[in-house]
């Protein structure tokens, strides 16, 4: 990020703050797009790693070099954006898919001061390299510890699963639902997909836990759950809260007086800029 766009992303910031309130959406005539979703039902799922192969070629990763192993909890890193793991459950073996879960209202792109973190009209929640400025808000800030960071290259960037939005754009399922042998995955708007899920735990409540993973937590993801065991027994964080976490900070953010807040990034900015142009001049004279 350049010293223009700095300023840019702190004078809207601090315009913020000092009206007290969100600053004024602009109007736009665009159509109202529901948001795209994947359900992933565990109960389908045979632990093949396709869906880690598939993604690993969508986006010209590594190909995973370990399997699923019962007993050995495999993340997501730099290198890969899914992972597949193994679970001892009190009915057996369960495989779950991992990856980013494209939050209704991501933490991460609320944390994020340039909007490099961006939840998009259509649903995934995608990093745009020329915007960020490196702060790994978004990692500190996710409740899911989805977003990894390049420390080893000299050019990092922040990466993690974007649900495919490129192939998304010219018309194609995201490369794991595609390839999907055992059909585990399901692409469609999130409303379908929550109406499917809730189906197929009324018709077969032996088969499914009676709750959709995703459709409340955090305020809603973009990536749902079947299982058929509690989701503590496959790993998952059941203690997320239902709000939004972006929601919590709104009315902190808003007491907090403009000074505290404004006032020291701008000098920070400031300093910088004024240390450069000394700089320059020390080198013309």
């Amino acid at each position: 990020m350049n010293r223009r766009s700095f300023f840019k992303a702190l004078g809207i910031t601090g315009a913020t703050f000092v009206l007290g309130k969100e600053a004024p959406a602009k109007p736009v005539n665009e159509e109202v797009i529901e948001f795209k979703a994947i359900l992933y039902d565990s109960t389908k799922c045979i632990g093949c790693q396709t869906c880690e192969f598939s993604c690993a070629e969508a986006h010209n990763l590594p190909e995973p070099e370990d399997f699923p192993e019962m007993g050995v909890v495999r993340k997501t890193n730099e290198t890969r954006r899914t992972v597949v793991n193994a679970y001892e459950t009190s009915l057996g073996e369960v495989y779950v898919k991992r990856q980013c879960m494209h939050c209704n209202q991501p933490a991460c792109g609320a944390a994020c001061l340039t909007q490099a973190m961006h939840k998009t009209k259509e649903g995934p929640v995608i990093w745009r390299e020329d915007k960020c400025m490196g702060c790994r808000y978004c990692m500190i800030s996710c409740p899911f510890d989805v977003p990894k960071f390049e420390y080893n290259s000299p050019n990092p960037k922040i990466t993690k699963c974007n649900m495919c939005f490129e192939r998304q754009e010219e018309g194609k399922l995201p490369a794991c639902v595609e390839n999907c042998p055992g059909e585990a995955l399901l692409f469609g708007t999130r409303r379908e997909l929550i109406a499917e899920a809730q189906r197929r735990i009324s018709e077969n409540p032996d088969v499914y836990y009676d709750h959709i993973y995703g459709e409340t937590e955090a305020g809603g993801t973009s990536f749902l759950y079947l299982s058929p065991v509690p989701f503590e027994e496959i790993g998952f964080n059941t203690n997320v809260q239902n709000t939004s976490y972006p929601a919590l900070t709104k009315g902190f953010l808003y007491s907090v007086p403009a000074v505290f807040v404004l006032v020291p990034s701008l000098l920070l900015g400031l300093n910088k800029a004024s240390n450069l142009n000394l700089n320059k001049n020390e080198n013309h004279d």
